[in-house]
C-alpha cells in the first residue's frame, strides 16, 4: 500500500489527536496507576486502552496518531497575542534543551512533571507497535489532522474519524468528505454535521465561523463583543457564513442582522480579520508521505516486551495487541 489518498479504496482511515488523548487519560486515569519502579504511567495506559477500544469499534484500515511540533505557532500568535498565551510556563533560556512540549521559540507549554516524564514512554510503545505518528515544524496537531484527513477524502479512498476532546476539531466535519470526529469528552460520541447542528443551532460545516464568533475561553479568543453563542448562532443560519454576513454588511444590508449585532460586527472587523486565521485549521501543511496502515502485530515485539515489563504495562499492550490482530485482514 502507499500513501493514503492515493491508493486503496474503502480504508477507513483513523486520525489521533494525541496531546488531546494523553493530556485527557493523565486528568482521567487514577495517578495510582504506575509502573514497578514507581513512575506514573496513567497516560500511557490511558492512550493505549483508548486506542484499543477505537480501532476494535471503529475497525479501520490506517491509523495515524497526529502529535504538536509547536503547540502555539508563531503565524497564530502573530495574528492574535492572547492565543494559549495562559497555558504559557515560564521561558526556557537559550541554552537550555526546549522540551517535547515546547514551541521553536523556547516557549513551553505547563505540563506536569509526572506527565512530560512518559511522553518518550509514549514515543517508544507507539514505535514498537509500529503505528504510524505525523508532526510538521510550525505547526499543531490540529492542522496535521486536517491535512491529512482532506489528503485522505480527495483521494476518495473512505471514512475518516477523528479521536479528539478537542472542539476546534469540529471544523472538519463534514457528510459529504466521510469525515467525522469521536468526541472523547462524551465517551467518543460521533460528531458529524446533523451533530454540530443540534449542539449548536448553526449549519453543519460553520463550526469554525461559531467559534470566531463567539470566542473560546481555552484557547485565549475573546470573540466579538456582545455577541454570544445565541447571536452567533442567528448570524450564521441566517447568512451560512461569517464572510457572507460581512459581505451583507459590506453592501449595507440591515436585515436579518439581530439588533445591535451589526456595529459590533464593524467594531471588530481587525478582530476578525485576524481569528479566521487563528481558528480555521491549516489544511495543507508540508507533510511527507504517511502510510498509516496498521499493523496486524507489534513490528519489535522485543522492544515492546521490554517496555512492557519496565512499565508494567502488560494488560494495556495485550489489549492493543489483540485489537491489532482482531481488525487485521485475514
Amino acid at each position: 500500500m502507499g500513501e493514503f489518498g492515493v491508493s486503496g479504496g474503502g480504508e477507513r482511515l483513523l486520525l489521533a489527536d494525541t496531546p488531546s488523548l494523553y493530556f485527557r487519560a493523565f486528568h482521567g486515569v487514577p495517578r495510582s496507576v504506575r509502573a514497578p519502579d514507581g513512575t506514573a504511567v496513567n497516560a500511557v495506559r490511558g492512550l493505549l486502552d483508548v486506542l484499543a477500544r477505537q480501532i476494535v469499534e471503529l475497525r479501520p484500515r490506517r491509523l495515524v496518531c497526529c502529535f504538536d511540533a509547536d503547540w502555539r505557532p508563531a503565524f497564530r500568535v502573530a495574528l492574535i497575542a492572547s492565543y494559549k498565551a495562559h497555558r504559557v510556563a515560564d521561558p526556557v533560556p537559550a541554552p537550555v534543551a526546549v522540551s517535547p512540549v515546547a514551541d521553536a521559540g523556547g516557549v513551553a507549554e505547563e505540563v506536569p512533571d509526572e506527565l512530560e516524564a512518559q511522553l518518550p514512554v509514549i514515543d517508544a510503545v507507539l514505535a514498537a507497535f509500529g503505528i504510524a505518528r505525523a508532526e510538521a515544524a510550525g505547526f499543531e496537531a490540529d492542522d496535521v489532522i486536517a491535512t491529512l484527513a482532506t489528503r485522505h477524502s480527495v483521494g476518495r479512498v473512505g471514512p475518516v474519524d477523528i479521536l479528539t476532546g478537542d472542539r476546534d476539531l469540529f471544523q472538519l466535519v463534514c457528510d459529504d468528505a466521510g469525515v467525522a470526529v469521536r468526541y472523547a469528552v462524551e465517551k467518543f460520541a460521533l460528531v458529524d454535521e446533523a451533530s454540530v447542528s443540534a449542539r449548536y443551532g448553526i449549519p453543519g460545516r460553520a463550526y469554525a465561523d461559531f467559534a470566531v464568533l463567539r470566542g473560546d475561553p481555552s484557547d485565549g479568543l475573546p470573540g466579538v463583543a456582545g455577541i454570544g453563542a445565541k447571536t452567533a448562532a442567528a448570524l450564521l443560519v441566517r447568512f451560512g457564513s461569517l464572510s457572507a454576513a460581512l459581505a451583507a454588511l459590506d453592501a449595507g444590508v440591515v436585515e436579518g442582522f439581530p439588533a445591535r449585532a451589526a456595529a459590533r460586527l464593524h467594531a471588530a472587523r481587525d478582530y476578525l480579520a485576524a481569528a479566521v486565521g487563528v481558528v480555521a485549521v491549516v489544511r495543507d501543511v508540508p507533510l511527507g508521505a504517511v502510510s498509516g496502515v496498521l499493523p496486524a502485530a507489534p513490528v519489535d515485539p522485543v522492544g515492546l516486551a521490554e517496555l512492557t515489563a519496565r512499565y508494567g504495562l502488560a494488560g494495556s499492550v495485550g489489549r492493543l495487541t489483540a485489537a491489532l490482530a482482531a481488525v487485521a485482514p485475514a
